[in-house]
């Protein structure tokens, strides 16, 4: 079965969206659609498919769609297209507020479709590998880091940068946070471009959060640390490393008493690939997808919070 989709926003991350769903297997590419019209035919062209610059025609006329337009508009797309038995992947953040993300989910659930968030970090082949190996996780350490984009200059770097490690976070560790504080400093706009938060969850883990765009370059790790081992991980370079005592028994006298594995990656493909593999397989099987609109409104609930409790 092959769904007929299309990608609204055809910016920076959607032109990925169209490169990818007009090779998958699973996917017709019917449509690009951009409020730029040189852009929109631009990528189509390149793509070998139509282009729009008005999202309401796709309606009647495709099954699935990717919204990847700026957040403000999350909501008036995603909402119009569920309404017209749209199957959506909306990308992060998936709604600006928690009365939206709930209608949202509402809807979609109402109407029986599936309402994806774009938490593309799931997906990474390095996160995968390392989710057996999760063992009671004591403390977490999260960098995100890059260089500031004008683009995003909406939201600051907690929504736009931060949320993906929230989400992260939630699937690692299946607990509620109880307690955070929370610090931030504008520095090239007037949303925080630089945050560092820090969570405590019901199980006693703690987590080390921080986010910043005044990088001039990107780097993008977490590490985890729990009894037996240490695990870090690159995001970026789809990283993975093991570090344990090679005996438990046995105490540390040297580093020659450590271990450092890494584990082959089954995985090959970006995980853009695998996040719209989950979307369009979710639609044909008719089964939740890996990362769904409650995960998206609980890592945009998170968000906001710190965002509401953070001293600058």
């Amino acid at each position: 079965m092959k769904v007929k989709t299309a990608v609204i926003g055809v910016g920076c991350l959607g032109q990925h969206h169209v490169r990818i769903l007009k090779h998958h297997p699973n996917s017709r590419l019917e449509f690009v659609v951009d409020i730029d019209e040189k852009r929109a035919r631009k990528i189509a062209k390149a793509n070998k498919t139509s282009y729009l610059t008005d999202f309401n025609v796709l309606i009647g006329k495709v099954d699935a769609v990717v919204v990847s337009v700026p957040t403000p508009y999350h909501y008036q797309i995603t909402k119009l297209l569920l309404k017209s038995n749209i199957h959506c992947l909306v990308e992060k953040p998936f709604t600006l507020n928690l009365e939206e993300a709930e209608e949202l989910i509402e809807i979609a659930k109402i109407r029986n479709l599936i309402l994806q968030v774009g938490h593309v970090e799931r997906f990474n082949p390095a996160i995968i590998a390392a989710m057996p190996l999760i063992n009671n996780p004591k403390f977490i350490e999260v960098n995100r880091l890059g260089p500031y984009d004008p683009r995003t200059n909406h939201i600051g770097v907690v929504l736009d940068l931060m949320i993906h490690d929230l989400d992260i976070l939630f699937f690692l560790i299946k607990d509620k946070v109880v307690f955070f504080e929370a610090h931030g400093a504008r520095v090239l706009s007037s949303n925080e471009d630089i945050a560092k938060v820090r969570l405590k969850y019901s199980n006693s883990c703690v987590a080390d959060v921080s986010a910043s765009r005044i990088s001039m370059e990107k780097y993008r790790r977490i590490r985890i640390f729990q009894p037996d081992s240490y695990i870090s991980i690159d995001y970026a370079k789809k990283d993975l490393k093991i570090y344990k005592k090679k005996d438990p028994e046995k105490k540390i006298t040297s580093l020659f008493d450590i271990e450092i594995k890494k584990p082959k990656l089954l995985r090959s493909n970006e995980p853009l690939f695998y996040e719209l593999d989950n979307f369009l397989t979710s639609i044909i099987d008719g089964k939740k997808p890996s990362v769904t609109g409650e995960h998206g409104r609980d890592a945009v609930e998170l968000a906001l919070n710190i965002l509401k409790n953070m001293t600058f």
